[in-house]
């Protein structure tokens, strides 16, 4: 264990260790979260500790709870108590027997395993007069001092608490299967014939930063002429919370003047580079959850199973080739207009070298989200989340 993460809480009664904060979610699994709390039971006055796990969704400022609002709502909480210990304990990890070496008797091991419905970490760009924390999905760990696990009544000092920020990743799977392909036929005025324009990918996954090779096949059966060919990649980010939005941004285009006259044909690959760098004044952009200031990129590509529902921030890709066709004659631009093709994308991040070896397989059970929200609740996180949107250049 190279690193160890460590939160103590205000009162130096409780300490929160993990071994690591970034935890692969491999679609049909996700790795287990197991850490250790070490306890001071000389500063508990009579009461327990727990832990929980909390996968939630933020939807505005901190400034929305001044005035009463809650600026995030959970999708998913799980508690535990670790003080006094349960009597029925579960074994502990290898990490977990790693972190009690280090803490001594004091040490309370906690494990949790995700459900496999719950996003990934993602945050939303900001815009550039946007303060405190931004939108987005996050996951916290917070050990706390209470009577109870989760009492509405009670009220929690922040001194009796710690949390760390964890993040739940996905990777790009191994099996890089062939490119999507799509064609379109497109008949305009005053022709008897189309315009065939198809276009492919050669694989089907692409590492952020990597060129995005895009082949384009067009026959132009008309007496028209292509002016210029246009490649593009949209973000598309799906809201899902009590109902689903989905929000268009283009992170990626480039316009290629290459022409194809009248009654020929043509084929060429095109590359483009969708980059964070390139998009820093996006607001509303999906980019990959950030622990810290430390760099991110565009937010990777949501991986899941069909007969699961998501909840949160799903984020997909696709490429857009537009083909523009000239008009002519004594109608001109009435008889000319675009031939649009579009095709999936998948963004993601490699596996880091060794990375599978540390992967925890075991399948994930399926839970029912956690929904204690009122109706009132959930009025304001719809119209702040409508509002964020709303903002957003799109």
């Amino acid at each position: 264990m190279a690193k160890v993460f460590k939160k103590t809480s205000g009162n130096g009664t409780i300490a929160l260790y993990l071994g690591k904060r970034d935890f692969v979610d491999c679609v049909d699994s996700v790795e287990v979260v197991d850490g250790v709390v070490k306890v001071d039971p000389a500063g508990l006055n009579g009461k327990k500790v727990f832990v929980y796990l909390a996968c939630a969704f933020r939807y505005g400022s901190d400034d929305l709870d001044v005035i009463g609002l809650s600026f995030r709502r959970d999708i998913w909480i799980k508690r535990v108590q670790v003080y006094p210990v349960p009597a029925a304990k579960a074994p502990s990890t290898p990490l977990q027997e790693s972190l009690l070496k280090k803490v001594g008797d004091q040490g309370c091991p906690f494990t949790f395993q995700m459900p496999l419905n719950l996003p990934c970490s993602v945050s939303l760009q900001p815009g550039t007069g946007d303060s405190g924390k931004a939108c987005g999905v996050d996951f916290e760990v917070k050990a706390y001092i209470a009577d109870e696990a989760d009492n509405p009544d009670e009220v929690i000092e922040k001194k009796n608490t710690c949390r760390l920020i964890i993040r739940k990743i996905q990777f790009a799977p191994a099996n890089n299967k062939a490119g999507p392909k799509a064609e379109i036929s497109k008949q305009f005025m005053m022709t008897d014939k189309p315009v065939n324009v198809e276009i492919s990918l050669e694989k089907e996954i692409y590492y952020h930063g990597d060129p995005i090779s895009v082949n384009v096949k067009i026959n132009n059966e008309t007496t028209k002429t292509v002016k210029k060919i246009k490649v593009s990649v949209e973000q598309l980010t799906s809201v899902v919370l009590y109902s689903s939005d989905t929000y268009s941004k283009e992170v990626c285009a480039q316009e290629f003047g290459e022409t194809v006259g009248a009654n020929s044909t043509f084929e060429k690959s095109f590359q483009v580079v969708p980059l964070l760098a390139d998009n820093k004044d996006k607001r509303g952009l999906a980019v990959d959850g950030r622990l810290k200031d430390e760099d991110t990129n565009l937010a990777s590509t949501t991986l899941g199973q069909g007969e699961r529902e998501l909840q949160g921030i799903l984020v997909s890709y696709k490429v857009k080739v537009t083909v523009t066709v000239s008009g002519g004659g004594m109608l001109g631009g009435l008889t000319g207009s675009d031939v649009v093709v579009e095709v999936p994308v998948t963004l993601m991040s490699p596996k880091p070298a060794g990375q599978m070896s540390t992967w925890s397989l075991q399948r994930a059970e399926k839970e029912t989200l956690r929904n204690s929200t009122t109706k009132n609740t959930k009025f304001h996180t719809v119209t702040a989340v409508f509002t964020f949107f709303q903002k957003c250049s799109f």
